[in-house]
């Protein structure tokens, strides 16, 4: 049988090179599928968990990886040379920023390394991780032609970005449409008849570049977008107004506007990095990615925004920031997951410290924390315990919290996420929210007798 033939069939082997929020899932669904999936991972600790069928990641089924593990459809493994007996790969390896912003692919180098020492005849290369558009062909298929195979004919190079949005229980994997674009035609059309197979819907475009920005399209787009709603918030607290109202308001429009919501700060790793990634590819073609690098300054802002919040309200109770005490309820970077990555919660911790405060967290889906070279553990949580705190800060709204309870217990409420109450009404007196007009006292309403 030809590699068509046993795709279809499902007699091949599927590798995915890096096991976390992205690639465990997508081992698991070829898995599900029938597929023997050969998970490869530098990470020991990740390996020798799947390998003992223990789950750490919130959006795969427990009972599902331990099924699969224990039939022998799925395996993991810090060898690369399981690549030996493999015909699809699928690189999900992370692609984060450098301190200057500039895009970091030593991990998508590393993994092609590895990847080119075993490559053989007959392979689909798939790379999910998002990155620059052009690294496809620039970056990867170089690298992959020093075997000396020749692209669309021994191997199939494609570009299928992933779209993963940790704790959505409606999309996952399996039934979010899934584009991918090939270095060549027939690459595009070997991918898409592996992907078939896993993914309900498959979206071809023309190209591996096409591909690549379709994915920071979308990120870019909710970055600018809540960089506007962000900047709307703050126009809002100046005059008077509750955002969370107009917001509401303005979605009864039933077409030309789309709803998004302001926060303390961007978090996770797709949309604060996503979209620098393009500003710094068109930055090497001499064009300035400007609603890029606004909407990066005004949400990167937003942490300090809450600070100064913070501090507006121990104002209001004669206290100083310094030595403070000070309790964030929650630390992931959204609610109802376990994820802190670029969670703003970490800077806002970081900011009060620096201004003296004495800062602890409760998140109950994050036990403990390392940043910044420290470790921090989540508080042994109660109510009664609130009231020993100057002020309450909520950083993320988990569906768990009481909000009523750490209403009424807690002496001070900074609420960024609109979890106290929805719009319209009066906020309770000891309650400070992001987008409501705590500072300006909106001037009277004059009418107007024509």
């Amino acid at each position: 049988m030809n590699l068509e033939q046993r795709i279809q069939q499902h007699d091949i082997t599927v590798g995915v090179v890096g096991l976390g929020y992205v690639g465990l899932p997508l081992a698991v669904d070829f898995a599900s599928s029938g597929f023997r999936v050969a998970g490869i991972d530098i990470d020991e600790t990740k390996v020798r968990k799947i390998t003992a069928g223990q789950n750490y990641i919130q959006d795969v089924s427990d009972s599902t990886l331990k099924d699969l593990v224990e039939t022998g459809k799925l395996t993991a493994t810090t060898d690369f040379r399981v690549i030996e007996e493999i015909e699809a790969v699928s690189i999900c390896v992370p692609t984060p920023l450098n301190k200057l912003k500039d895009p970091d692919v030593s991990f998508i180098l590393k993994a092609l390394d590895e990847i080119t020492r075993y490559l053989h005849p007959g392979m689909i290369i798939t790379l999910e991780s998002t990155t620059y558009p052009g690294t496809t062909k620039e970056l990867v298929l170089p690298k992959l032609e020093e075997s000396g195979l020749t692209v669309g004919e021994d191997f199939y190079l494609v570009f299928s970005p992933e779209r993963v949005d940790p704790g959505n229980r409606t999309y996952h994997t399996k039934n979010t449409p899934k584009v991918l674009g090939g270095t060549t035609r027939e690459c595009t059309r070997m991918g898409a008849l592996l992907y078939e197979e896993v993914i309900d819907t498959i979206v071809p475009v023309s190209s591996t570049e096409a591909a690549e920005l379709v994915k920071l399209l979308e990120n870019t787009f909710r970055s600018i977008n809540i960089g506007l709603v962000n900047e709307m918030a703050i126009m809002a607290e100046k005059l008077g107004v509750d955002i969370w109202e107009v917001i509401e308001a303005a979605d009864t429009k039933p077409f030309g506007f789309m709803k998004f919501y302001p926060g303390p700060g961007l978090g996770g790793h797709c949309i604060p990095i996503d979209p620098h990634y393009l500003a710094w590819k068109m930055k090497t073609l001499d064009y300035k990615a400007r609603f890029i690098e606004l909407a990066g300054e005004i949400n990167t802002e937003m942490p300090y925004h809450v600070v100064h919040l913070t501090m507006e309200g121990l104002n209001r109770h004669r206290k100083s920031v310094n030595g403070a005490r000070i309790l964030l309820l929650g630390a992931a970077y959204k609610k109802d997951i376990n994820d802190v990555r670029e969670s703003p919660a970490l800077d806002i911790i970081n900011l009060l410290r620096q201004k003296g405060a004495e800062v602890e967290y409760y998140d109950p889906y994050i036990p403990r924390i390392k940043f910044d070279g420290q470790e921090m553990q989540s508080i042994e949580y109660s109510d009664d315990l609130l009231s020993a705190y100057d002020c309450t800060v909520i950083a993320t709204d988990h569906s768990t919290f009481d909000y009523d309870a750490i209403v009424e217990y807690s002496q001070l409420v900074i609420d960024t996420r609109n979890a106290v109450r929805k719009s319209g009404g009066t906020l309770p007196s000891n309650v400070i929210k992001l987008g409501t007009g705590y500072l300006e006292t909106p001037q009277e309403t004059v009418k107007l007798e024509v």
